[in-house]
């Protein structure tokens, strides 16, 4: 049960990543350098779902 509480914490983060990517995104001087970090802060948090679904048969929503 601790590997889907985790994958769920790790969804939430990855929500609010994406929230914080699209309101740099829509600044009127978006920074550069913040939205690739975000980007790689997700993709990190994706393959790690990814691994902790593959790996222990949690199911991916």
């Amino acid at each position: 049960m601790a590997t889907v509480d985790r994958v769920e914490t790790l969804k939430a983060k990855h929500a609010a990543l994406e929230a914080a990517l699209q309101d740099e995104t829509n600044r009127p001087h978006p920074n550069d350098a913040a939205i690739a970090e975000l980007k790689r802060q997700k993709l990190r948090l994706k393959d790690t779902i990814k691994g902790l679904t593959q790996h222990n048969g949690v199911a991916a929503h």
